[in-house]
């Protein structure tokens, strides 16, 4: 189900219960299109996201961490001086659309009281939250300005009069139903035909929304009654995530009819949590990782081609000894090669003296195409070594970065910061102001691997980039601690904290191992384990890479819900 009209309203009740009265604590941006207000009501704090992300706009109380940018925006700071301590008098929506109101009083720089509305408008890529000043409905700032070679209809600037987005001319359906209802489905047998139809009458009607409507509206009874039971759910919630088969997920207000397993959560925030948890942080990687990203899919196009071109080169250095041949054999037989020639056929004494074809050039002596063919044989005989070297050092960066991708691919967002260190560390990503950045790396720490506890209490960590890895396991690790890693594929450096671990921890720590790599997704992961001290690190190697001997394997298949309680067990 899409975030629409009806979902809104659920939304809005839940968050009216919870939050009036409440009053504004802290205010955060942690993202470019995303703001935290949290809400002290009855004893609680309620941090409350209004995201105007063009993909995942919504409304909701999160429990998901979210790590705040160390200088606050203009945008977070108009908020503090307005909001800062203001009292939260309503939520309210806009008819059934997708706007939501947040009312707040509270005191200006002089004392007096003042009416304020955070506006949260949930619209795709034109989603914003906007705070006006009541009494005027003048704009005092907006997450993104939109002037008027954007949009001609309203300007969302500061100073400018706010105008409520474009009315569509359909019914609120928790007003109830039109006096047509059973005449149109009559007239629309077709349950998906009715859907599109009722879209076409009913504000705030999403895809999901319309379909369940009509299987509801084809129902033996009285339609009437039909349709207001379907919408008096939305005042009752049952908030539900919808799997199909193939592993499709969608989430709902209450449990609408499909096809696959569903799973309750005990509030709508709760539900928006979890679907959106894995989704969201995927795309502010993407969107904070962007140029991490695009360095590190350069350097792994670069080091393809070139492992491509070295293999071709290897390939061809094959004909080495060919060419020593033909040396040695036009060497024995010169008497019988005349200068002007271009091809010569003579015993090939390697071959049973078999006749071989040896090119000549007709501007050479027949010394000189001798000594020609011998330079050719030295110069593909070393090339070989040179070319083994190379295949080593530039495979040795293909699997570097591609593991580099896989940490990114697998990050939160908070884990960007050492992957960028450490490319900058690299000289692979370099910032304009590149003297500044050198003197802060200098002082910037390496952050701390994820902590877990296993199920018999023993300290579990895992690395989440090379750096982290790095320090893990080659500094902070006791030498008779157990590493594990995935075995022959990028992941996670994960290291038990005891000496003598239950084999039901060892089964926990490759749980998290697998799921902390490329593997996630598959199952009957190989997972790797000896003590710290059979590690050891190279002269030169980069970043997380390490040698080791003497480790077992344990096959696992990784899962979400271990991972979890294991994370719990640390709180």
């Amino acid at each position: 189900m899409s975030f629409d009209g009806s979902f809104t309203h659920a939304m809005v009740h839940e968050l009216s219960s919870a939050l009036t009265t409440g009053r504004v604590s802290k205010i955060n941006q942690p993202y470019a299109n995303e703001i935290v207000l949290t809400v002290r009501a009855n004893s609680h704090n309620y941090p409350i996201l209004l995201s105007a992300n063009p993909t995942y706009a919504r409304i909701q109380v999160t429990q998901i961490p979210y790590v705040n940018p160390p200088v606050p925006t203009n945008f977070t700071m108009i908020l503090r001086k307005y909001l800062q301590g203001a009292i939260v008098k309503g939520i309210t929506q806009s008819a059934n659309d997708r706007v939501v109101h947040l009312h707040f009083t509270s005191r200006n720089e002089l004392g007096d009281q003042q009416e304020l509305l955070l506006i949260i408008e949930i619209m795709a890529r034109h989603s914003n939250v906007i705070l006006v000043d009541s009494s005027s409905m003048k704009i005092l700032d907006a997450i993104k300005h939109v002037g008027s070679d954007q949009n001609r209809y309203r300007l969302l600037l500061p100073g400018a009069q706010y105008i409520n987005p474009p009315k569509q001319d359909l019914d609120d359906p928790f007003n109830g139903p039109r006096a047509d209802l059973a005449a149109t489905i009559r007239e629309f047998p077709n349950r998906e035909v009715l859907a599109g139809t009722l879209q076409h009458q009913y504000q705030g009607l999403g895809k999901d929304t319309a379909a369940a409507l009509a299987v509801a509206l084809h129902e033996p009874g009285e339609a009437g009654q039909h349709f207001s039971d379907f919408f008096a759910g939305f005042d009752a919630p049952q908030p539900t995530l919808n799997i199909t088969p193939k592993g499709k997920t969608s989430f709902t207000a209450f449990p609408y009819p499909i096809t696959g397993t569903q799973q309750s959560a005990e509030t709508l925030s709760e539900l928006l949590d979890a679907y959106y948890q894995d989704k969201a942080e995927r795309d502010r990687v993407q969107q904070q990782g962007s140029v991490l990203i695009r360095v590190v899919r350069n350097e792994l196009k670069k080091n393809r081609n070139k492992l491509k071109k070295l293999k071709q080169t290897l390939a061809e250095t094959e004909n080495a000894d060919e060419y020593r041949i033909k040396g040695e054999v036009l060497t024995t037989y010169l008497h019988q090669v005349e200068r002007g020639q271009t091809e010569v056929a003579l015993p090939n004494f390697y071959d049973n003296n078999e006749p071989i074809k040896i090119k000549l050039s007709n501007q050479l002596s027949p010394n000189q195409n001798a000594q020609k063919y011998f330079k050719r044989y030295q110069k593909a005989k070393n090339a070989v070594i040179y070319v083994n070297e190379q295949l080593e050092k530039t495979q040795a960066d293909v699997d570097y970065f591609a593991n580099i991708m896989a940490q990114i691919e697998l990050a939160a967002p908070k884990d960007l910061v050492d992957i960028r260190l450490e490319l900058q560390q690299g000289g692979y990503l370099r910032d304009h102001d590149h003297q500044k950045k050198q003197k802060k790396q200098k002082r910037q720490k390496v952050s701390k691997p994820d902590r877990f506890t296993a199920s018999d209490g023993t300290k579990i960590s895992v690395g989440k980039n090379n750096l982290q890895n790095d320090q893990l396991s080659l500094h902070t690790a006791k030498r008779t601690d157990i590493w594990l890693h995935v075995k022959d594929m990028p992941g996670s450096h994960v290291i038990i904290h005891s000496d003598d671990p239950t084999e039901a921890t060892i089964m926990e720590a490759a749980n998290l191992a697998a799921y902390f790599s490329k593997g996630r997704e598959s199952s009957n992961v190989p997972v790797d384990y000896l003590p710290v001290k059979r590690l050891h690190k190279p002269n030169g190697a980069k970043p997380g890479y390490v040698i080791f001997t003497g480790q077992r394997t344990v096959y696992v298949t990784p899962e979400s819900e271990l991972v979890e309680k294991l994370a719990a067990n640390t709180n």
